[in-house]
Protein backbone atom coordinates (compact mmCIF):
# COMPACT_ATOMS: atom_id res chain seq x y z
CA UNK A 1 0.00 0.00 0.00
CA UNK A 2 1.32 3.46 -0.89
CA UNK A 3 0.72 6.78 0.83
CA UNK A 4 0.97 10.38 -0.24
CA UNK A 5 4.34 11.91 0.51
CA UNK A 6 2.81 14.81 2.43
CA UNK A 7 1.11 12.54 5.01
CA UNK A 8 2.32 13.52 8.50
CA UNK A 9 1.41 10.29 10.27
CA UNK A 10 4.28 7.86 10.95
CA UNK A 11 4.50 5.15 8.32
CA UNK A 12 4.36 2.35 10.90
CA UNK A 13 1.03 3.68 12.22
CA UNK A 14 -0.41 3.83 8.71
CA UNK A 15 0.73 0.29 8.05
CA UNK A 16 -0.80 -0.86 11.30
CA UNK A 17 -4.11 0.87 10.50
CA UNK A 18 -4.16 -0.78 7.09
CA UNK A 19 -3.55 -4.20 8.61
CA UNK A 20 -5.63 -4.00 11.77
CA UNK A 21 -8.25 -1.34 11.04
CA UNK A 22 -9.99 0.08 14.12
CA UNK A 23 -8.11 -2.31 16.39
CA UNK A 24 -5.03 -0.17 15.83
CA UNK A 25 -6.66 3.00 17.20
CA UNK A 26 -5.34 2.63 20.79
CA UNK A 27 -1.77 2.40 19.51
CA UNK A 28 -2.34 5.32 17.15
CA UNK A 29 -3.66 7.43 20.01
CA UNK A 30 -0.69 6.45 22.18
CA UNK A 31 1.82 7.52 19.52
CA UNK A 32 0.03 10.79 18.69
CA UNK A 33 -0.52 11.85 22.30
CA UNK A 34 3.09 10.99 23.18
CA UNK A 35 4.32 13.12 20.30
CA UNK A 36 1.99 15.98 21.27
CA UNK A 37 3.28 15.86 24.85
CA UNK A 38 6.89 15.81 23.68
CA UNK A 39 6.36 18.92 21.54
CA UNK A 40 4.48 20.60 24.39
CA UNK A 41 7.46 20.03 26.68
CA UNK A 42 9.79 21.60 24.11
CA UNK A 43 7.55 24.68 23.99
CA UNK A 44 7.46 24.81 27.78
CA UNK A 45 11.26 24.62 28.02
CA UNK A 46 11.83 26.98 25.11
CA UNK A 47 14.34 24.63 23.50
CA UNK A 48 14.63 21.21 21.89
CA UNK A 49 16.78 18.30 23.12
CA UNK A 50 20.46 19.29 23.56
CA UNK A 51 19.70 22.70 22.02
CA UNK A 52 21.60 25.65 23.44
CA UNK A 53 19.34 28.65 23.64
CA UNK A 54 19.16 31.80 25.82
CA UNK A 55 15.37 31.29 25.91
CA UNK A 56 15.68 27.88 27.60
CA UNK A 57 13.61 27.77 30.82
CA UNK A 58 14.62 24.35 32.14
CA UNK A 59 15.75 20.87 31.19
CA UNK A 60 14.01 17.65 30.23
CA UNK A 61 14.15 14.75 32.65
CA UNK A 62 13.04 11.67 30.73
CA UNK A 63 9.58 10.13 30.68
CA UNK A 64 7.26 8.55 33.21
CA UNK A 65 4.78 5.82 32.22
CA UNK A 66 1.12 6.54 32.94
CA UNK A 67 -1.78 4.18 32.24
CA UNK A 68 -5.04 5.93 31.38
CA UNK A 69 -8.45 4.29 31.13
CA UNK A 70 -10.11 5.44 27.90
CA UNK A 71 -13.22 4.44 25.96
CA UNK A 72 -10.95 2.13 23.94
CA UNK A 73 -9.43 0.44 26.97
CA UNK A 74 -6.28 1.12 28.97
CA UNK A 75 -3.47 2.95 27.15
CA UNK A 76 0.00 3.50 28.59
CA UNK A 77 1.48 6.89 27.73
CA UNK A 78 5.01 8.20 28.18
CA UNK A 79 4.54 11.46 30.08
CA UNK A 80 7.47 13.90 29.58
CA UNK A 81 9.14 15.11 32.79
CA UNK A 82 11.18 18.23 33.54
CA UNK A 83 13.75 18.65 36.30
CA UNK A 84 11.96 21.61 37.84
CA UNK A 85 8.74 19.59 38.25
CA UNK A 86 6.42 22.46 37.18
CA UNK A 87 5.17 20.87 33.96
CA UNK A 88 2.23 18.62 33.13
CA UNK A 89 1.05 18.28 29.52
CA UNK A 90 -2.34 19.69 28.58
CA UNK A 91 -2.71 16.82 26.12
CA UNK A 92 -3.65 14.56 29.04
CA UNK A 93 -5.70 17.16 30.91
CA UNK A 94 -8.83 17.35 28.75
CA UNK A 95 -11.11 14.41 29.35
CA UNK A 96 -9.44 13.51 32.64
CA UNK A 97 -10.83 16.28 34.85
CA UNK A 98 -14.07 14.48 35.66
CA UNK A 99 -12.26 11.20 36.34
CA UNK A 100 -9.88 13.05 38.66
CA UNK A 101 -12.80 14.76 40.39
CA UNK A 102 -14.56 11.44 40.87
CA UNK A 103 -11.38 9.96 42.30
CA UNK A 104 -11.19 12.83 44.78
CA UNK A 105 -14.81 12.41 45.78
CA UNK A 106 -14.27 8.74 46.53
CA UNK A 107 -10.98 9.47 48.26
CA UNK A 108 -12.60 12.07 50.50
CA UNK A 109 -15.25 9.55 51.49
CA UNK A 110 -12.51 7.07 52.31
CA UNK A 111 -10.41 9.54 54.30
CA UNK A 112 -13.37 10.89 56.27
CA UNK A 113 -14.40 7.40 57.30
CA UNK A 114 -17.83 7.43 55.67
CA UNK A 115 -17.06 4.94 52.94
CA UNK A 116 -18.48 1.51 52.44
CA UNK A 117 -16.29 -1.48 51.59
CA UNK A 118 -17.27 -0.98 47.94
CA UNK A 119 -16.07 2.65 47.96
CA UNK A 120 -12.82 1.67 49.66
CA UNK A 121 -12.18 -0.97 47.00
CA UNK A 122 -12.81 1.50 44.17
CA UNK A 123 -10.60 4.08 45.87
CA UNK A 124 -7.73 1.61 46.12
CA UNK A 125 -8.05 0.85 42.41
CA UNK A 126 -8.08 4.54 41.48
CA UNK A 127 -5.72 6.05 44.02
CA UNK A 128 -3.47 3.21 45.15
CA UNK A 129 -3.46 1.31 48.40
CA UNK A 130 -2.64 4.27 50.64
CA UNK A 131 -4.73 7.43 50.48
CA UNK A 132 -3.96 10.20 52.96
CA UNK A 133 -5.89 13.39 53.65
CA UNK A 134 -2.82 15.38 52.56
CA UNK A 135 -2.78 13.65 49.16
CA UNK A 136 -6.46 14.38 48.69
CA UNK A 137 -6.05 18.01 49.75
CA UNK A 138 -3.14 18.65 47.37
CA UNK A 139 -4.88 17.05 44.41
CA UNK A 140 -8.11 18.91 45.12
CA UNK A 141 -6.36 22.27 45.40
CA UNK A 142 -4.77 21.95 41.96
CA UNK A 143 -7.98 20.81 40.28
CA UNK A 144 -10.16 23.39 42.05
CA UNK A 145 -8.09 26.25 40.65
CA UNK A 146 -8.91 25.15 37.10
CA UNK A 147 -12.59 24.52 37.80
CA UNK A 148 -13.12 27.76 39.69
CA UNK A 149 -11.52 29.76 36.88
CA UNK A 150 -13.94 28.10 34.44
CA UNK A 151 -16.97 28.81 36.65
CA UNK A 152 -15.99 32.49 36.86
CA UNK A 153 -15.04 33.05 33.22
CA UNK A 154 -16.66 36.01 31.36
CA UNK A 155 -19.85 35.17 29.46
CA UNK A 156 -20.98 37.89 27.02
CA UNK A 157 -24.00 37.74 24.70
CA UNK A 158 -26.29 34.72 25.02
CA UNK A 159 -29.41 34.71 22.84
CA UNK A 160 -31.23 31.71 24.31
CA UNK A 161 -30.82 30.89 28.02
CA UNK A 162 -31.75 27.44 29.36
CA UNK A 163 -32.19 26.83 33.11
CA UNK A 164 -32.72 23.57 34.98
CA UNK A 165 -31.84 21.75 38.20
CA UNK A 166 -31.19 18.23 39.42
CA UNK A 167 -30.49 16.75 42.84
CA UNK A 168 -27.56 14.86 44.35
CA UNK A 169 -27.22 13.34 47.80
CA UNK A 170 -24.66 15.25 49.88
CA UNK A 171 -23.55 14.83 53.48
CA UNK A 172 -24.14 18.11 55.33
CA UNK A 173 -23.74 18.65 59.07
CA UNK A 174 -23.72 14.92 59.68
CA UNK A 175 -26.91 14.33 57.69
CA UNK A 176 -27.49 13.13 54.13
CA UNK A 177 -29.50 15.72 52.22
CA UNK A 178 -30.70 16.29 48.67
CA UNK A 179 -28.70 19.23 47.32
CA UNK A 180 -29.96 21.15 44.29
CA UNK A 181 -27.55 21.42 41.36
CA UNK A 182 -28.56 24.60 39.53
CA UNK A 183 -27.39 24.66 35.90
CA UNK A 184 -27.49 27.17 33.06
CA UNK A 185 -26.65 26.68 29.40
CA UNK A 186 -27.11 28.91 26.39
CA UNK A 187 -26.68 29.52 22.70
CA UNK A 188 -24.50 32.44 21.70
CA UNK A 189 -24.67 34.65 18.62
CA UNK A 190 -22.20 32.28 16.95
CA UNK A 191 -24.82 29.53 17.13
CA UNK A 192 -22.73 27.38 19.49
CA UNK A 193 -24.01 25.87 22.72
CA UNK A 194 -22.13 26.30 25.98
CA UNK A 195 -22.58 25.56 29.66
CA UNK A 196 -22.72 28.92 31.42
CA UNK A 197 -22.64 28.05 35.09
CA UNK A 198 -23.38 25.64 37.91
CA UNK A 199 -24.09 25.96 41.62
CA UNK A 200 -24.73 23.56 44.49
CA UNK A 201 -27.50 24.90 46.74
CA UNK A 202 -29.66 23.69 49.60
CA UNK A 203 -32.79 23.84 47.45
CA UNK A 204 -34.46 25.50 44.46
CA UNK A 205 -35.84 28.28 46.62
CA UNK A 206 -36.03 31.76 45.11
CA UNK A 207 -33.02 33.04 47.06
CA UNK A 208 -30.77 30.31 45.66
CA UNK A 209 -31.91 30.78 42.08
CA UNK A 210 -31.56 34.54 42.49
CA UNK A 211 -27.96 34.27 43.73
CA UNK A 212 -27.12 31.92 40.85
CA UNK A 213 -28.68 34.16 38.18
CA UNK A 214 -27.04 37.23 39.69
CA UNK A 215 -23.66 35.52 39.39
CA UNK A 216 -24.29 34.97 35.66
CA UNK A 217 -25.16 38.64 35.19
CA UNK A 218 -22.07 39.75 37.14
CA UNK A 219 -19.96 37.65 34.77
CA UNK A 220 -21.29 39.63 31.80
CA UNK A 221 -24.37 37.68 30.68
CA UNK A 222 -26.29 39.94 28.31
CA UNK A 223 -28.42 40.00 25.17
CA UNK A 224 -30.83 37.29 26.32
CA UNK A 225 -33.89 37.19 24.05
CA UNK A 226 -35.61 34.10 25.47
CA UNK A 227 -35.43 31.99 28.64
CA UNK A 228 -36.39 28.31 28.44
CA UNK A 229 -37.16 26.39 31.64
CA UNK A 230 -39.70 24.45 33.66
CA UNK A 231 -42.17 26.28 35.91
CA UNK A 232 -40.57 25.96 39.34
CA UNK A 233 -41.89 28.64 41.70
CA UNK A 234 -38.46 29.65 43.03
CA UNK A 235 -37.01 29.91 39.53
CA UNK A 236 -40.06 31.81 38.28
CA UNK A 237 -39.76 34.48 40.98
CA UNK A 238 -36.00 34.88 40.54
CA UNK A 239 -36.35 35.05 36.76
CA UNK A 240 -39.08 37.68 36.91
CA UNK A 241 -37.04 39.80 39.33
CA UNK A 242 -33.76 39.72 37.40
CA UNK A 243 -34.88 39.32 33.77
CA UNK A 244 -37.92 41.57 33.74
CA UNK A 245 -39.46 41.87 30.29
CA UNK A 246 -37.53 38.98 28.72
CA UNK A 247 -39.88 36.39 27.15
CA UNK A 248 -40.16 32.98 28.78
CA UNK A 249 -40.77 29.67 27.06
CA UNK A 250 -42.18 27.08 29.44
CA UNK A 251 -40.78 23.68 28.52
CA UNK A 252 -43.37 21.89 26.39
CA UNK A 253 -42.10 18.48 27.48
CA UNK A 254 -42.71 19.29 31.17
CA UNK A 255 -46.05 20.88 30.33
CA UNK A 256 -47.22 17.64 28.73
CA UNK A 257 -46.12 15.73 31.83
CA UNK A 258 -47.83 18.22 34.16
CA UNK A 259 -51.14 17.74 32.33
CA UNK A 260 -51.47 14.16 33.61
CA UNK A 261 -52.09 15.51 37.13
CA UNK A 262 -55.34 17.07 35.96
CA UNK A 263 -56.73 14.24 33.84
CA UNK A 264 -59.68 12.77 35.81
CA UNK A 265 -59.65 9.32 34.18
CA UNK A 266 -56.70 7.21 33.07
CA UNK A 267 -58.35 6.31 29.76
CA UNK A 268 -58.39 10.01 28.83
CA UNK A 269 -54.62 10.44 29.04
CA UNK A 270 -53.81 9.40 25.47
CA UNK A 271 -56.50 11.72 24.09
CA UNK A 272 -55.32 14.68 26.20
CA UNK A 273 -51.70 14.07 25.20
CA UNK A 274 -52.66 14.03 21.52
CA UNK A 275 -54.62 17.28 21.91
CA UNK A 276 -51.69 19.05 23.57
CA UNK A 277 -49.31 17.83 20.85
CA UNK A 278 -51.69 19.20 18.22
CA UNK A 279 -51.48 22.62 19.87
CA UNK A 280 -47.69 22.57 20.11
CA UNK A 281 -47.30 21.31 16.52
CA UNK A 282 -49.54 23.97 15.04
CA UNK A 283 -48.09 25.87 12.05
CA UNK A 284 -48.26 29.23 13.85
CA UNK A 285 -49.42 30.92 17.05
CA UNK A 286 -52.84 31.88 15.69
CA UNK A 287 -53.66 28.29 14.83
CA UNK A 288 -52.23 27.04 18.14
CA UNK A 289 -54.48 29.41 20.10
CA UNK A 290 -57.46 28.33 17.99
CA UNK A 291 -56.79 24.67 18.80
CA UNK A 292 -56.38 25.57 22.48
CA UNK A 293 -59.75 27.37 22.66
CA UNK A 294 -61.52 24.45 20.96
CA UNK A 295 -59.93 21.88 23.29
CA UNK A 296 -60.65 23.91 26.43
CA UNK A 297 -64.29 24.21 25.40
CA UNK A 298 -64.51 20.45 24.80
CA UNK A 299 -63.13 19.59 28.25
CA UNK A 300 -65.00 22.29 30.18
CA UNK A 301 -67.88 19.96 31.14
CA UNK A 302 -66.15 16.55 31.35
CA UNK A 303 -62.85 17.67 32.97
CA UNK A 304 -63.25 21.20 34.28
CA UNK A 305 -60.01 21.16 36.32
CA UNK A 306 -58.05 20.11 33.26
CA UNK A 307 -59.74 22.79 31.13
CA UNK A 308 -58.90 25.52 33.65
CA UNK A 309 -55.29 24.35 33.88
CA UNK A 310 -54.87 24.20 30.10
CA UNK A 311 -56.32 27.67 29.65
CA UNK A 312 -53.83 29.12 32.14
CA UNK A 313 -50.71 27.02 31.50
CA UNK A 314 -50.60 26.03 27.83
CA UNK A 315 -50.12 29.64 26.55
CA UNK A 316 -46.84 29.73 28.51
CA UNK A 317 -45.55 27.08 26.13
CA UNK A 318 -46.45 29.03 22.97
CA UNK A 319 -43.82 31.80 23.23
CA UNK A 320 -41.70 29.80 20.79
CA UNK A 321 -43.99 30.92 17.94
CA UNK A 322 -42.67 34.48 18.31
CA UNK A 323 -39.19 33.35 17.23
CA UNK A 324 -37.74 32.11 13.91
CA UNK A 325 -39.41 28.89 12.78
CA UNK A 326 -36.01 27.33 12.07
CA UNK A 327 -35.30 27.55 15.83
CA UNK A 328 -38.57 26.13 17.15
CA UNK A 329 -37.44 22.55 17.60
CA UNK A 330 -34.40 23.62 19.63
CA UNK A 331 -36.07 26.19 21.90
CA UNK A 332 -39.49 24.65 22.60
CA UNK A 333 -38.16 22.51 25.47
CA UNK A 334 -35.30 22.46 27.96
CA UNK A 335 -34.27 19.03 26.68
CA UNK A 336 -30.76 20.31 26.00
CA UNK A 337 -30.16 20.55 29.75
CA UNK A 338 -32.20 17.41 30.45
CA UNK A 339 -29.70 15.40 28.42
CA UNK A 340 -26.83 17.10 30.23
CA UNK A 341 -28.50 16.18 33.51
CA UNK A 342 -28.66 12.54 32.46
CA UNK A 343 -24.95 12.55 31.64
CA UNK A 344 -24.18 14.08 35.05
CA UNK A 345 -26.30 11.39 36.70
CA UNK A 346 -24.48 8.65 34.80
CA UNK A 347 -21.12 9.90 36.06
CA UNK A 348 -22.10 10.83 39.65
CA UNK A 349 -23.96 7.65 40.55
CA UNK A 350 -20.62 5.95 41.27
CA UNK A 351 -20.11 8.24 44.25
CA UNK A 352 -23.77 7.93 45.32
CA UNK A 353 -23.36 10.13 48.42
CA UNK A 354 -20.91 13.03 48.28
CA UNK A 355 -18.92 13.71 51.45
CA UNK A 356 -19.55 17.47 51.18
CA UNK A 357 -20.97 20.08 48.82
CA UNK A 358 -17.52 21.11 47.51
CA UNK A 359 -16.82 17.56 46.40
CA UNK A 360 -20.16 17.48 44.58
CA UNK A 361 -19.52 20.85 42.93
CA UNK A 362 -16.06 19.72 41.86
CA UNK A 363 -17.22 16.62 40.04
CA UNK A 364 -20.28 18.22 38.43
CA UNK A 365 -18.21 21.21 37.28
CA UNK A 366 -15.60 18.91 35.73
CA UNK A 367 -18.29 17.01 33.82
CA UNK A 368 -20.01 20.18 32.61
CA UNK A 369 -16.68 21.73 31.62
CA UNK A 370 -15.92 18.77 29.35
CA UNK A 371 -19.42 18.85 27.82
CA UNK A 372 -19.14 22.58 27.17
CA UNK A 373 -15.72 22.22 25.53
CA UNK A 374 -17.13 19.56 23.20
CA UNK A 375 -20.06 21.84 22.31
CA UNK A 376 -17.92 24.90 21.69
CA UNK A 377 -15.53 23.02 19.42
CA UNK A 378 -18.31 21.10 17.67
CA UNK A 379 -20.95 21.91 15.12
CA UNK A 380 -23.23 24.94 15.12
CA UNK A 381 -26.43 24.27 17.07
CA UNK A 382 -28.54 27.13 15.66
CA UNK A 383 -28.02 29.29 12.61
CA UNK A 384 -28.77 32.96 13.28
CA UNK A 385 -27.85 34.08 9.79
CA UNK A 386 -30.76 32.34 8.08
CA UNK A 387 -33.23 32.48 11.00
Amino acid sequence: MTYQSNCTLPKEILEQLAGEGLDALPEMIRVLINEAMRLEREQHLGAGPYERSPERRGHANGYKPKTVKTRMGEIEFAVPQVRQGDFYPDALEKGLRSERALTLALAEMYVQGVSTRRVATITEQLCGTAVSSMQVSRAAEKLDEVLEAWRNRPLGEIVYLYLDARYEKVRMDGQIRDAAILMASGVGRDGKRRILGVSVSMSEAEQHWRLFLESLIERGLQGVRLIISDDHSGLRKARQALFTGIPWQRCQFHLQQNASQYVPRRKMRAEVAADIRAIFNAPDRVQAERYLNQIVSRYADVASELADWMEAAIPEGLTVFDFPEAHWRRIRTSNMLERVSQEVKRRTRVARIFPNSLSCLRLVTAILMEISEDWETGRIYLNFNSG
